[in-house]
Parts: C-alpha cells; structure tokens; sequence
C-alpha cells in the first residue's frame, strides 16, 4: 500500500477532528493514522471494500471455471 504524506494524521487529530478524516478519505481514499509517529490503523472508503470484495469474487470463479474444466472429465465420470 503506497502512502501519501498528506494522508497521514495523528491520533489526537483524528480524536479531535473526525469530520477532516472523513474529508481526506473521501478526497484520497484513504487515512493513515499514527499513533506515537507510527503508522496504527488505516482508514478506508466502504465503497472501496465493496470494489475489492467484488474483485474477489471475480477471481474466485474464474479459478473454479478453469478448475471445472481442467477436470471436466472426472465431473462426468461422478456425476453418472
């Protein structure tokens, strides 16, 4: 995960003024809140969630179709 410098933000900035957190991750995508100068969590749009769950899944069947496939021979075999 690359990290932009204007993404980063303390702890106590972030308690003091969630309403910028929120800005920046709709600006950016994403927080980097440090906690003693050290990156600690990561704030990031539900909507980018969403988009990488989705991706998953797309890579999830499409690793099934070719496994289906490399082994369509044995499914019929079963499946009589």
């Amino acid at each position: 995960m690359l990290v932009d410098i204007k993404n980063l933000v303390s702890i106590t900035e972030a308690n003091k003024n969630f309403s910028k957190i929120a800005r920046i991750v709709d600006e950016n995508g994403s927080v980097v809140i440090l906690k003693n100068n050290t990156p600690k969590y990561v704030i990031i749009s539900y909507d980018q969630i969403a988009a990488d769950e989705q991706l998953a899944d797309e890579q999830l069947l499409a690793i099934s179709r070719r496994s289906f496939n490399r082994h369509r021979a044995a499914y019929k075999e079963l499946a009589k």
